[in-house]
């Protein structure tokens, strides 16, 4: 009898974990109470829950790494709490962000606010230029934003703080921004207008300042925080089958104070070693937990291809779901990854959309074996009141196409140099190969093998926030 009961539990925590419910967010798997071991089924459902919720913390501290910490990284910026700043646009040499924007020179700053906080200086920047800076948690939430959008072209001082922090809103400080994690990210988008534009975004971008608020103060610091011994990060191909994430993700949790909402979550994790003091030792785990464990990390895949195909793909849900707030996503934890895993870092809704382009006209998926065409007729470009971009990707790496023209994107500030239909639309050639001198202008060049094109709406006006107008298809020709 007992053991019938035994295994009824089990099962029952199976289909709970697999989502049977029929919700998008994962069902809690509660482990069993007391002290007993957990059992292998037990474990697999644990882990598929881990791995959806800890997805984006530690693909977000594996860029984290190569950006702040490891100096031999082609894709390094500098150290922490500085801010580190690059007049170019992203290129297919660019490997470490999936689905990277080659829209904006980007400004990045590594925040560590385990000591004290910092204080941001923003210049006054001209009223048609488009900036903005996206302030970002350790689970890769949208915490705030400065920019055009929400505090204008005026410039500012804003104050940056962790959770630890108690003090009082300095003098002269017009904003606090407050993290649940003690690392986080800032990043900084600058428009470009333009090659000749460039010297221009320099100089936006050497008034990005960050001071210490003893320095900004004029007070003695206090006692530096211990050194971080960071670990190595695990590779994209790793973090996918490794047991070996979940070393990765409790050291993550060092830094990232348990949420009210997620204490029970948390203690579920810990019952199999995952956590800021667990012992989850990959290489210690008998043949049956590994195998459970690689098992929940595959499960979670499959969920969240389950999502890309029954609404991702359908058009039903995307990057306005996937990126925001803590508030915004509502525990939504396969949400959060999805927008992880397909271009984390993503602004919020109000700030960027983000329609992607993956099928043809009938459904079937984009290769550069064929050629397409997409369409913007007259008086329909994309709504914003900033700039709008379609930009290449070559999948399923996710990242910029190499080729012979060194064009990686079109976008509204390239439309003077376009050539317009005759009722002032625009038609885009997506190929590989050239369309010809007349219409190589409007070519946007395609891999050989399968790719995905995805529009950037920088502050969308509300008809492409309430979906009034609709993205362009590509049409096969």
């Amino acid at each position: 009898m007992i053991r019938r009961i035994a295994v009824a539990l089990t099962a029952a925590l199976m289909l709970s974990g697999c989502g049977a419910t029929g919700s998008d967010e994962p069902t809690p798997v509660e482990p069993p109470p007391g002290a007993a071991p957990v059992s292998p089924e037990q474990a697999r459902a644990i882990a598929k829950e881990a791995y959806i919720y800890g997805f984006p913390l530690v693909d977000s501290y594996r860029i984290r790494y190569a950006y702040f910490v490891d100096k031999q990284s082609p894709e390094y910026k500098g150290g922490f709490n500085e801010v580190h700043s690059e007049a170019r646009l992203y290129t297919p040499a660019d490997k470490a962000v999936q689905t990277p924007n080659a829209d904006t020179p980007y400004s990045m700053l590594g925040l560590d606010l385990r000591t004290e906080p910092l204080v941001l200086t923003v210049p006054p920047i001209e009223q048609d230029r488009y900036y903005s800076l996206q302030f970002i948690d350790g689970y890769t939430y949208n915490v705030a934003y400065v920019g055009s959008r929400t505090t204008g072209n005026g410039g500012g001082t804003f104050l940056v703080a962790g959770p630890n922090w108690t003090g009082e809103t300095p003098d002269g400080v017009d904003e606090v921004i407050r993290f649940d994690t003690d690392l986080a990210s800032v990043i900084y988008r600058t428009q470009l207008f333009g090659p000749s534009d460039l010297e221009n975004v320099k100089k936006i971008q050497a008034g990005y300042q960050a001071t210490p608020l003893s320095v900004y103060l004029n007070r003695p610091p206090p006692p530096a925080a211990p050194p971080i011994d960071f670990v190595p990060p695990l590779t994209t191909e790793q973090q996918r089958t490794s047991p070996q994430f979940f070393e990765i993700l409790g050291f993550t949790l060092r830094t990232a104070p348990v949420l009210p909402a997620e204490t029970q979550m948390r203690e579920r994790f810990a019952s199999i070693g995952i956590g800021p003091d667990g012992d989850f030792e990959a290489d210690e785990l008998s043949p049956d937990m590994r195998a459970a464990i690689e098992g929940g990390m595959a499960d979670a895949w499959a969920e969240l291809d389950t999502l890309r195909r029954e609404k991702v793909d359908t058009g039903e849900v995307g990057s306005a779901q996937f990126f925001g707030t803590a508030a915004d996503l509502k525990g939504n934890y396969l949400y959060r990854m999805a927008g992880a895993v397909f271009g984390i870092f993503g602004n919020s809704a109000a700030e960027a959309l983000y329609p992607a382009i993956g099928q043809d006209a009938s459904d079937a998926p984009l290769t550069g074996a064929d050629n397409y065409v997409v369409k913007f007729p007259s008086g329909q470009l994309p709504p914003v009141n900033s700039f709008w971009s379609l930009t290449m990707y070559e999948m399923p790496q996710s990242l910029l196409v190499d080729n012979p023209i060194q064009r990686y994107l079109i976008n509204s500030p390239m439309l003077p140099s376009l050539v317009p239909d005759p009722d002032g639309g625009y038609t885009i050639y997506v190929q590989n190969a050239s369309p010809g001198p007349g219409k190589e202008a409007n070519w946007l060049p395609a891999p050989k093998g399968p790719f995905l094109m995805v529009m950037r709406l920088y502050w969308p006006k509300p008809d492409a926030l309430n979906g009034t107008w609709k993205p362009p298809k590509a049409e096969k020709v």
